[in-house]
């Protein structure tokens, strides 16, 4: 069974908890035990498991963008102006996989499902694929 959710953000960086769309996914599904794989269709965001605390959030967005700074005269700037989200990107995951059991998410107690955005405002879309084994 293939979904699809449709998120606006809002700012260029901006990390939105997604969880709670994913486990209604699960919920409204016939899936028992499996895995969900969640995939982003987009090369400027990604998807992360991690605690949705604001300030764990803002050191996030601090090390991205001191890691790979805006405007270092990137190769791909002459196209986009966008390399920086690029090559953000790539040091993040465009999927992952959590498994399933008895129609939840198993995920631990302060871990979420968070989309990246990091060439925004836009709207994206994300893939979930839910498989029983």
């Amino acid at each position: 069974m293939l979904y699809e959710i449709e998120i606006r953000t809002n700012k260029e960086f901006e990390i939105i908890d997604i969880t709670s769309k994913v486990q209604k996914i699960v919920e409204e599904s016939d899936i028992q035990e499996g895995i969900a794989v969640i995939f982003t269709k987009h090369t400027t965001t990604a998807l992360i498991v991690n605690e949705n605390e604001k300030g764990l959030l803002s050191d996030i967005e601090f090390l991205l963008r001191n890691i790979i700074p805006r405007g270092k005269g990137y190769m791909h700037d002459k196209i986009d102006n966008n390399a920086h989200s690029h090559l953000r990107a790539i040091l993040l995951n465009p999927s992952i996989v959590i498994p399933i059991k008895d129609k939840k998410l198993e995920l631990g107690v302060w871990q979420s499902i968070l989309f990246v955005e990091l060439d925004g405002p836009r709207f994206r879309k994300v893939i979930v694929k839910l498989c029983s084994c």
